[in-house]
């Protein structure tokens, strides 16, 4: 059974001009809606950028949401992406505490996780995992009793999944 999502994920479709980001964050602060995640880049086509904003359900009720977007004049196109039927990535890059006598534990947990290390201190390491952001969520946790220095995530990004034909 799945949990109910605390979270609306959307998928905005925008021109690639100046501008436009700052227009649907100003949205959101406008109408008190708390963005939980935000990223974007631009697409296949130069002439689009692609936001995906991960929304508090219980700040911002989804058809006010869609509704207010959709007066944004470079938006495109909105979809929301339910978790069930997305793929959802994000990137988190951390720098953990690693004395030697700990190192090889550290290490251990990074390996089972098919995380990175990127840097090595004498003290320290750096760790980076891209995956789904649940699993980042657990690395951190993991990692925590150790000693976080810093940390650093890129907000999700998500795409629906595949239909798959006929086996």
């Amino acid at each position: 059974m799945n949990p109910t999502p605390r979270h609306h994920v959307l998928s905005v479709l925008v021109e690639n001009r100046a501008g436009v980001l700052a227009r649907v964050a100003n949205l959101f602060a406008r109408r008190g809606y708390n963005i939980y995640s935000l990223a974007v880049a631009p697409t296949d086509n130069d002439e689009f950028s692609r936001i995906t904003v991960v929304v508090d359900v219980e700040s911002a009720p989804l058809e006010q949401v869609v509704k207010q977007l959709n007066k944004l004049i470079n938006v495109i196109k909105i979809s929301e992406l339910d978790p069930r039927d997305s793929v959802e990535r994000e990137l988190m890059m951390l720098t953990v505490k690693a004395p030697p006598g700990s190192r090889s534990e550290i290490l251990e947990l990074v390996g089972l996780f098919e995380a990175n290390v990127v840097d090595v201190g004498a003290d320290e390491l750096t760790v980076s995992l891209d995956d789904d952001p649940q699993r980042l969520d657990d690395l951190e946790a993991l990692l925590r009793p150790h000693g976080i220095v810093d940390l650093q995530r890129t907000g999700r990004v998500a795409l629906p999944r595949l239909e798959h034909g006929p086996s």
